[in-house]
């Protein structure tokens, strides 16, 4: 359900539906419906927005909501519009600034792994670099939120298994389309990764994102399975397809410093999740709240703030799509412990925390309608542009 086009401003909520004027229980197609509520929270009173989904509804889908490139962003309702989606909402938390590291682009490429329509997008950066609130006990960037090609939702790992087959011998792929690789690791990037600089993915270090910027770089470029380029420093611009960008750090960069242009090269890339045994059609980043029905341990009891979060009941059957409003009378929000105790009374059993904040949104479409609304109230007044959500289809 991709769409290909430009990085887009925020855009004007002129046509948003105020949050207070949203009528409640809208049906919105055959297994999917709308409505919000107001949450009793320690700060005061959040107000939630929900869109449930029928799974087991042969008439709809969930998938993966991006502008086309892993390192680019648009608005949710530019997404959702743009895939012909009736509902969305913002995904995985991104690369979002680079002040530590001046003269570097941000590029706006998400954190964890990323699957759309079944094709594999990118794999998670080290934990030490992502962005967001702290992770429960235990979490890791490899944590995702998916469906199945039976059509059931799940929590799962998905990680990374590649390798790059040279004359010289086989090198571990450590990276795929990231933002961010380990450190003395080699990273691949496809035609998926966008026309973003690569510089970005040789700063910081596996436990400290703000750190410098690596001096000991090497990039490569292989298409039909031969070097046909090297180069000192990772490069930027679409990368053709067929074409793949090998970035090496530190002792990745002294493998590839080996190679020649001519030289055949064979790289091979696929996640591997955790627990699942059935093929993700859809996976996005984030880390879970909710497991079995219990909230996990250490989650933040503190932090008050506009969320968006995504669970399921029954199975995985039923899907639960939620975004706090971030208007002024709602926006203390909720803190990690009491989302997840809101998607529990909601009848989930598992549930899944996203980006929130200003990337906070959800967005329907009613019959008849051509174009998405946005639901709540964004809290920097207007649409933050976004590297990928959650979009829900409908075929009747």
């Amino acid at each position: 359900m991709a769409t290909a086009f430009g990085v887009l401003a925020g855009a004007s909520l002129a046509g948003a539906a105020p949050a207070g004027a949203a009528p409640t229980g809208r049906r919105l197609a055959p297994g999917v419906t709308y409505r919000h509520f107001d949450v009793p929270a320690a700060a005061g009173t959040a107000r939630a927005h929900l869109v449930t989904v029928d799974l087991a509804d042969p008439h709809v889908h969930v998938d993966l909501l991006y502008p086309g490139a892993v390192a680019a962003r648009a608005t949710v309702s530019r997404l959702a519009d743009s895939a012909g989606a009736v509902a969305g909402v913002n995904g995985d938390f991104f690369d979002i600034t680079e002040t530590q590291h001046p003269g570097v682009e941000a590029t706006g490429a998400p954190v964890g792994p990323a699957v759309a329509d079944g094709e594999v997008l990118k794999a998670a950066v080290p934990k030490g670099q992502r962005f967001g609130p702290a992770l429960p006990p235990g979490g890791s960037t490899r944590d995702v939120f998916g469906v199945g090609t039976d059509r059931r939702a799940r929590l799962d790992r998905l990680s990374l298994t590649g390798s790059v087959d040279t004359p010289e011998g086989q090198l571990p792929l450590k990276g795929l389309n990231q933002y961010a690789l380990p450190v003395g690791s080699v990273g691949a990037f496809t035609a998926r990764w966008g026309s973003a600089s690569r510089v970005r993915a040789v700063c910081g270090t596996d436990s400290r994102r703000s750190a410098p910027c690596s001096s000991d770089t090497y990039e490569v470029k292989v298409r039909g399975g031969r070097v046909v380029s090297a180069s000192d420093a990772p490069g930027t611009g679409t990368i053709p397809a067929g074409t793949t960008v090998l970035v090496g750090r530190e002792a990745g960069a002294q493998q590839l410093r080996k190679l020649s242009v001519g030289d055949p090269v064979d790289v091979t890339h696929t996640l591997v999740a955790s627990s699942s045994g059935v093929p993700y059609t859809f996976a996005i980043g984030g880390f879970p709240v909710l497991r079995d029905g219990t909230p996990l341990s250490g989650l933040d009891t503190a932090t008050s703030a506009v969320r968006t979060a995504v669970g399921f009941k029954d199975g995985g059957r039923q899907l639960l799509l939620l975004a706090l409003d971030g208007g002024a009378a709602y926006r203390t929000g909720l803190t990690v412990a009491e989302e997840a105790r809101t998607m529990r009374s909601l009848g989930a059993t598992d549930a899944f925390n996203l980006d929130g904040g200003g990337s906070a949104e959800l967005v329907t479409r009613g019959s008849g309608q051509s174009s998405v609304s946005v639901r709540n109230h964004p809290s920097g007044g207007s649409e933050r542009p976004v590297p990928n959500g959650i979009g829900v289809f409908s075929s009747s």
